[in-house]
């Protein structure tokens, strides 16, 4: 035989060189929830391995980062109150701006990225304002652009607007170039379906739906198309990274946004995935180690320049010890 594909996997040595998905720290996010109150780290039942923190209290958290090699971190707020239409989202004083404030102070070498949405603020969990039982979509992009200004002032280094309203990006791209942050840039959650896969997430923010359900807004599971095409507005609209979230069933629609645009794109590996290999690994049904792997490997080789998980730090050091990367 001419040409056998064996030789090229016959050690460890020559399986690394000709490897075509790198993996690497710096590509890591990871997401951290930050609740009002004082000397709080609650471990989220759902998710083992994950907590809320206050704000005296997330130093140990960052420093667990910094500590593994990640570079960069997403904060999510849990307030202590909430209302109607969300107020404590674009608070000066709010939980995300009193973090930020205390991060950027104390562990300025870590990048922050904040989660733009309503859903932890407003008392009946949706993502915006309503309108009778619906989403008004365009107060609520109003109040989603202030709290994007607010959040940047408070010293977040970039804003990743979640809610999926229509128009948002580019109001969110306006209020910051007419308050000075012009080189602030934004991560667009462009494709976020309505997907089962949040549920341990809920549980650790609170922002589950007193009623009804997200799918007038968040995107319809059985479409790609339609991924394709939200991706785009979103990059004519001024979004500098997009993304894809969920990840792992999702694969599909991350590769064919990455095909047809080739701009940064991000891929969000959810509270359900971590929860789903967590329960198997402690059921002894799969190698926890190995999953977290593979399936970050898949993540980055079905085109995935940024990947947020809540395996971050794993990760880091998984690529330390060789057994990914």
């Amino acid at each position: 035989m001419l040409y056998r594909p064996r030789r090229l996997r016959s050690s460890e040595a020559l399986r690394s060189m000709v490897r075509e998905t790198r993996v690497s720290a710096d590509s890591l996010v990871y997401p951290m929830f930050v609740k009002d109150g004082e000397n709080i780290k609650e471990e989220i039942g759902a998710m083992p391995g994950q907590y809320r923190y206050s704000i005296d209290r997330m130093g140990e958290c960052l420093e667990e980062v910094i500590n593994s090699g990640v570079k960069s971190v997403m904060l999510f707020g849990i307030p202590s109150r909430k209302d109607e239409c969300g107020s404590g989202a674009w608070d000066e004083n709010g939980i995300i701006q009193r973090a930020l404030r205390y991060a950027k102070a104390e562990y300025p070498q870590l990048y922050y990225i904040t989660d733009v949405c309503m859903c932890e603020y407003t008392s009946h969990g949706h993502c915006g304002v309503l309108s009778g039982d619906y989403v008004d979509n365009d107060r609520t992009v109003e109040l989603l652009a202030r709290t994007a200004v607010s959040h940047v002032k408070a010293g977040a280094d970039m804003v990743a607007p979640s809610d999926m309203m229509d128009g948002r990006v580019g109001a969110i791209r306006s209020e910051l170039d007419k308050n000075g942050f012009i080189n602030t840039p934004v991560m667009a959650y462009s494709a976020k379906y309505a997907s089962a896969f949040y549920g341990p997430f809920r549980e650790a923010a609170g922002s589950a739906p007193s009623f009804g359900d997200r799918k007038s807004y968040q995107m319809d599971f059985h479409n790609i198309d339609e991924a394709v095409r939200e991706a785009g507005l979103d990059i004519d609209e001024g979004a500098d990274i997009i993304m894809v979230k969920p990840g792992m069933a999702y694969l599909d629609v991350l590769y064919k946004i990455k095909e047809e645009y080739g701009i940064p794109t991000a891929l969000y590996s959810v509270s359900g995935e971590y929860s789903m290999i967590k329960a198997a690994a402690s059921l002894g049904c799969v190698d926890e180690e190995k999953m977290i792997c593979e399936t970050a490997a898949c993540m980055f080789r079905a085109g995935a320049d940024i990947l947020i998980t809540y395996f971050a730090k794993e990760l880091a050091g998984f690529i330390k010890r060789g057994l990914i990367g």
